[in-house]
Formats: C-alpha cells, sequence, structure tokens
C-alpha cells in the first residue's frame, strides 16, 4: 500500500497573498530539493499561447472579465503532473476558493496525495510595499488597484486556509522576514512530510 501512496502524485499547496514571496520560496525549494513547480496561472496563459481548444475559451472567458472553470484549471494541473518525471509538486496560488477545493475533490481526488498546504503568512502593509517597490515607474499598477487585489485574496483565501487548518493540513509560516529566515521555516515544513536528502534528481 505504501509503495502505491508514493508512486501517485505528491502535492504541496502554496498559499499567500500577492507580495508574500510565493514564487521566491517555492524557486528555492525546486533548486534545493528538485521540486516541480506548477502555477495555475501560468498554465491558463500556456493555453492561450499554445492556442488550443481550452486556450481559446480561456481567452474569451478572460476577456470578458469572467472566471475560468475551475474543471479546466484541474485538469491542466493533473495533465502536468502526470506528464512529469517528477512526482513532488509545488502548486501555486491553488486554490483559492472554495469552488477550487470542491474543484480538485472532483476532478482529481485520490489521484495526489496532498500532503498540506503552506501558507505564506504576511501583513498587507507589507505586502503592498513589497509589489509597490516591485512595479515602481509602471502607471498602470496603483496602490489602489493592490490593495485591491490583496483584500479580494483575504476574503476569497482566509476560508480555505481555514479549511486546512481543521483537517490538520495547514503549515503557517510568517513571511514578513528576510528570505532566508522564512526558508528555513518552509524547510522544516517540508521535512515534516517528506524525507529531507533522500529527495529524487
Amino acid at each position: 500500500m505504501a509503495q502505491s501512496k508514493s508512486a501517485i502524485p505528491q502535492v504541496v499547496f502554496v498559499l499567500g497573498p500577492p507580495g508574500s514571496g510565493k514564487g521566491t520560496q517555492c524557486a528555492k525549494l525546486v533548486e534545493e530539493f528538485k521540486f516541480t513547480h506548477l502555477s495555475a496561472g501560468e498554465l491558463l496563459r500556456g493555453e492561450i499561447t499554445k492556442g488550443s481548444k481550452d486556450g481559446a475559451l480561456i481567452q474569451k472567458l478572460m476577456d470578458e472579465g469572467k472566471i475560468v472553470p475551475v474543471d479546466i484549471t484541474c485538469r491542466l494541473l493533473y495533465n502536468s503532473m502526470q506528464e512529469s518525471s517528477s512526482n513532488r509538486f509545488l502548486i501555486d496560488g491553488f486554490p483559492r476558493n472554495k469552488d477550487n477545493v470542491d474543484g480538485w475533490e472532483r476532478i482529481v481526488g485520490d489521484k495526489a496525495d496532498v500532503k498540506f498546504c503552506l501558507f505564506l503568512d504576511c501583513p498587507k502593509e507589507v505586502c503592498l510595499s513589497r509589489i509597490m517597490s516591485r512595479h515602481e515607474g509602471r502607471t498602470d499598477d496603483t496602490p489602489e488597484k493592490f490593495k485591491l487585489r490583496i483584500d479580494t485574496y483575504f476574503k476569497e483565501t482566509v476560508p480555505i486556509i481555514e479549511h486546512f487548518g481543521t483537517i490538520n493540513k495547514l503549515r503557517s509560516i510568517p513571511s514578513d522576514r528576510t528570505i532566508e529566515h522564512v526558508y528555513a521555516d518552509v524547510k522544516t515544513a517540508i521535512g515534516s512530510e517528506f524525507e529531507i536528502g533522500k529527495f529524487e534528481p
């Protein structure tokens, strides 16, 4: 039984508001421990670039300001895991709401082993400061727009964080510190479910 369990994709969901450092921490884990990093947003944009049937629908929905059906997102994530030679995945920015969680259970379910949700907890003010410093000189980005994005994130995602907490699958790490301090705690969280030092190259 343990052998078949380890053969299916092992997943860590990585959540956190814009500016919390998700991309930075995921990149460090990929480099050191050979995780495969999947971003739901990048996969959706990739389908548009490829010009696939799903891509045309995704583009149409985005142009109309509508949400892409969760079934498409979950299918893209699962297909990417199936196509990878790795079986350890960081899924960045997903699930963001209850519809995402329900869709994952429906489409993927026990075909993947979700170890836990890694939540990079960062105060809104710190997130806003980081985002604005990264986007200096861009006239289309304003503090008001970023604040709205962050507020929307917290409104949608806090219930999901609480959901993972109730099923004992939440690892919350304060990310308003240096990259190195945050990463030390991230490594500890990863080590609680994966054997550090025994990662496949």
